[in-house]
């Protein structure tokens, strides 16, 4: 009389954890054009910048009238960083970060490759845990890129020096240096809930640049929203009633209260989102 063995469930040498590696997944995304063309709009954003000044002259060469940040820009290469994270923290940077995390599981779905992922077998949570991480990853790569390039630009264009204060007085260069990375820190965490809409939005559609577009949109919705002084202490609760806290870590003696506050508005709506992101796709009919 034979016995009947039941089939295994699980294919030999067959590990979960070992589908879709993150640096496969990192390869995949750094050889995309979009890749390419945002970096490379980040990386000339400091000449554009230096040609600007050189043509129209520095910030600061009006006399009168009150001293902002961007005055200062032409003061040292410090300085000259801190302005384009200035102008590029409310918007620029959050096109990048919607990019990266909007358009990685849309995409998917829109070459109809998404279910042929998961068919490998790629377990639905470690596809979006892969995805996830590298886009986060390129998103702090692109905030790192722009600082970087704009101090070595800027200290070519107007020397190494210390960071000179819109309000008076300066920060040594070394303490400067530090400062902006703390800055951009900031600014990758700030972003974050940006990156979870459009996370969130991917999961939710095969339209890549509804995904992005969305996430996009409604940054800039909160920011409209932060503007409206009638919601009072309402605003408080806005991501972007923080998004400029880091000011207060280029000062001579820094404040972290804005950027405390900051810091958890944004990890609570970000973790959010996530969580939603995960929940649905673990439960989506997945058919492209």
């Amino acid at each position: 009389m034979s016995t009947l063995t039941a089939p295994s469930e699980v294919a030999s040498g067959y590990r979960a954890a070992r589908t879709l590696p993150l640096r496969v997944e990192l390869v995949r995304q750094l050889k995309r054009r979009r890749t390419l063309v945002m970096g490379g709009i980040l990386f000339a954003l400091p000449f554009v910048l230096v040609v600007a000044f050189a043509i129209g002259g520095s910030p600061g060469d009006d006399p009168g009238g009150r001293l902002t940040l961007m005055d200062t820009a032409t003061a040292s290469g410090g300085n000259f960083a801190a302005v384009n994270l200035f102008v590029s923290a409310g918007f620029l940077l959050v096109i990048p970060v919607a990019l990266f995390c909007g358009d990685t599981v849309a995409s998917e779905a829109s070459w109809s490759s998404l279910r042929y992922l998961l068919a490998a077998p790629v377990p639905r949570a470690r596809l979006l845990w892969s995805k996830l991480m590298v886009g986060l990853g390129l998103s702090l790569a692109a905030m790192i890129l722009l600082p970087v390039v704009a101090l070595a630009v800027g200290t070519v264009a107007y020397g190494w020096g210390p960071l000179a204060l819109p309000t008076g007085g300066s920060i040594p260069a070394g303490t400067a240096a530090q400062r902006l990375v703390v800055v951009v820190a900031y600014i990758f965490v700030s972003q974050l809930v940006t990156a979870g809409l459009a996370f969130w939005l991917s999961t939710k559609t095969d339209a890549p640049l509804g995904a992005v577009g969305g996430a996009v949109g409604l940054t800039i919705v909160g920011n409209v929203l932060d503007a409206v002084t009638a919601l009072g202490d309402w605003r408080d609760f806005l991501p972007a009633h923080w998004q400029f806290a880091w000011a207060d870590a280029v000062q001579p003696r820094p404040e972290w209260g804005g950027m405390i506050q900051g810091t958890a508005v944004s990890l609570t709506y970000a973790l959010l989102l996530f969580a939603l992101a995960f929940r649905g796709f673990a439960r989506k009919d997945v058919v492209s």
